[in-house]
């Protein structure tokens, strides 16, 4: 790998899928006692983590809040 002339550097495809560093994602880069480190930038929460459960929040009228009642419900037992 070489730097381009403004700093640049190209992180050759199979290393970009097998970290998972696609498009538009944020890096950090580490000096470290060997080189520089570049990481995935560590999001303060996973996107599913920000939704989950916010359904037990909310009481929809008609639809019983526990699952086994719900089952019961439409198996007409």
């Amino acid at each position: 790998m070489r730097i381009s002339e403004r700093g640049q550097i190209t992180i050759p495809k199979r290393l970009r899928d097998r970290y998972g560093m696609n498009h538009n994602v944020e890096v950090d880069i580490t000096p470290t006692t060997e080189g520089l480190l570049i990481r995935k930038h560590a999001a303060s929460e996973h996107p599913v983590d920000s939704v989950s459960g916010i359904l037990d929040e909310v009481e929809q009228p008609g639809i019983p809040s526990d699952v086994d009642e719900y089952i019961e419900e439409i198996r007409g037992a």
